[in-house]
């Protein structure tokens, strides 16, 4: 059923670029915007990250050879401590045995200070022969067999002389007597002087045997006390020994307790760089991404632009009146409504 209805229209050049814009339109919005050329894109993991996840994943437990190194020095440091003290303790029954020869020393030098000087009776017979008496009464004896023998030979001659018994007889056996006595009294102080001298002989070189005893426990006793000294300068070298092993262990300790930081403190840096260097690539991507959806969608704002224009200008210039009866739609208004709204959508997906 038809109405009669009046309608405004706009200017004739409005109409003319309402229509130019509704072919535009139907052109554009028939083209399917790729949207695939701004997609959202992730920027790929630097090298640095890689490499920080790397260091972090091979840097487990890298303290451990220093940890196993300081137990081998105290180990090391334990054993040399322990041969120290050995050598101090043996150098201290060293030391001992030395103070014990000195003290024979001691005792040799005195018995030695009691024998110098005059001898006494009882240190001559301390050296005299026990057998001394016995050689005298065997060598007197001897002497008297002898001189008896002569005596009877002296009366013997005498008798075949026809002069035994004789003044001249007598007095000849007389002085045999008195001489063979003399002679008999002489080899017996001569033979207990060559005891005396035996003995005084014995006795210097007993003296002599002990100086000498004292002398050389004196040697032995310094020679004791110098490989005491010996035995002690080692254990104090060997205790310094185990004193810079103990260091050195310590030190590796430390060592390992900082290796942890370290590395931590690579992989933190490394990590840093790598996610800035990440950063500005993924601000690049986002731009890249940015610009190619403003120029995927530029025709439809530049039309939500000219739409919008040709809705102003319908504002401003009065209209044309004309009377029908079809209550059909306006194409022009549809037209610059779908633009309108167009530019109203790209300004949201702006």
């Amino acid at each position: 059923m038809s109405v009669t209805t009046t309608r405004t229209l706009p200017a004739q050049f409005i109409e003319d670029l309402g229509k130019d814009y509704a072919r535009q339109l139907t052109a554009t919005t028939a083209i399917p915007v790729d949207t695939s050329k701004f997609a959202p894109t992730v920027a790929a993991q630097d090298a640095l990250q890689t490499q920080a996840a790397t260091l972090a994943g091979s840097g487990v437990g890298s303290f451990a050879p220093f940890i196993q190194a300081a137990q081998q020095r105290d180990i090391a440091a334990g054993q040399q401590a322990a041969a120290a003290q050995q050598r101090l303790t043996d150098a201290g029954q060293t030391l001992g045995g030395a103070g014990q020869t000195l003290g024979g020393v001691a005792t040799t030098l005195s018995g030695i200070a009691g024998l110098t000087g005059a001898p006494t009776a009882a240190q001559t017979q301390a050296f005299t022969s026990p057998f001394q008496q016995q050689v005298i009464d065997t060598t007197l004896a001897e002497f008297d067999r002898q001189r008896a023998i002569n005596e009877q030979n002296i009366r013997d001659q005498q008798a075949s002389l026809g002069a035994l018994g004789s003044g001249r007889a007598g007095v000849q056996l007389s002085e045999f007597q008195t001489q063979s006595g003399r002679d008999r009294a002489a080899l017996e102080a001569q033979l207990r002087q060559q005891g005396f001298q035996q003995a005084q002989a014995a006795r210097q070189q007993d003296i002599a045997n002990r100086f000498g005893l004292g002398q050389a426990q004196a040697g032995l006793g310094q020679a004791q006390a110098g490989i005491a000294g010996q035995q002690a300068g080692l254990g104090q070298q060997q205790l310094g020994l185990g004193q810079f092993e103990m260091g050195r262990g310590q030190f590796q300790t430390g060592l390992a307790s900082q290796v942890p930081g370290l590395q931590r403190a690579d992989i933190s840096t490394l990590g840093q760089v790598g996610a800035a260097q990440q950063a500005q690539r993924q601000a690049v991507l986002d731009a890249q991404r940015q610009a190619a959806r403003t120029a995927a969608y530029e025709p439809l704002e530049r039309l939500g632009f000219f739409g919008s224009g040709v809705t102003g200008l319908m504002g401003g210039y009065p209209g044309q009146f004309q009377f029908g009866s079809t209550p059909a739609a306006d194409p022009l208004q549809t037209a610059l409504g779908l633009g309108t709204g167009l530019a109203g959508i790209f300004g949201a997906l702006r």
